[in-house]
């Protein structure tokens, strides 16, 4: 009898490293899964805002989670509004206040999501950050993306693009 309760006990304690195992890797591989995703959609996201926004000729600061561009097209130029809204960044026909569907690039986006415009010369002083649309040049977004699963620990990402250039847009400092 005593080593039957001793061999259930000894059972017991490898069956429950075995689940307790089985659990940790699965959480690691939706964790993987998670982080994953979120890198292909922000890079996604910001490659095709990236390309508009070096192909801009004109800017329109709406607010520091909206900006609207005016691109290339063809038979002359068109209008695109990229922002934030309802926690995802969002890629918009025309101006901010169109009725045009919003498009989600990036999904789970937190709400300190930012873009911010720079002039291109600083005149000699060490801030370069625009104070209006007619002096910006380059413009830079940040944002932080969350996934969360019901028995996992969110996996967060935060992605700054790079101050992008706007190539074809005219400035005045």
């Amino acid at each position: 009898m005593v080593e039957v309760l001793i061999a259930s006990t000894l059972s017991t304690f490898v069956l429950a490293g075995v689940l307790s195992a089985f659990l940790m890797i699965g959480r690691s591989g939706f964790s993987a899964g998670n982080y994953s995703e979120m890198e292909a959609q922000a890079r996604r996201g910001l490659d095709q805002f990236s390309g508009e926004a070096r192909e801009a000729s004109d800017i329109h600061w709406n607010s520091a989670q909206s900006v609207t561009l005016t691109v290339p097209a063809s038979g002359g130029s068109t209008t695109v509004t990229y922002g934030y809204d309802a926690g995802s960044f969002f890629r918009q026909a025309g101006a901010a206040s169109s009725t045009s569907p919003r498009i989600p690039l990036i999904r789970g986006v937190a709400s300190d999501f930012a873009f911010r415009r720079y002039r291109l010369d600083s005149g000699g002083s060490s801030d370069m950050e625009a104070a209006n649309d007619l002096e910006t040049k380059l413009l830079q977004l940040t944002l932080r993306v969350t996934r969360t699963g019901a028995t996992t620990v969110a996996a967060n990402q935060r992605a700054y693009s790079s101050r992008l250039l706007l190539r074809n847009k005219r400035v005045t400092n």
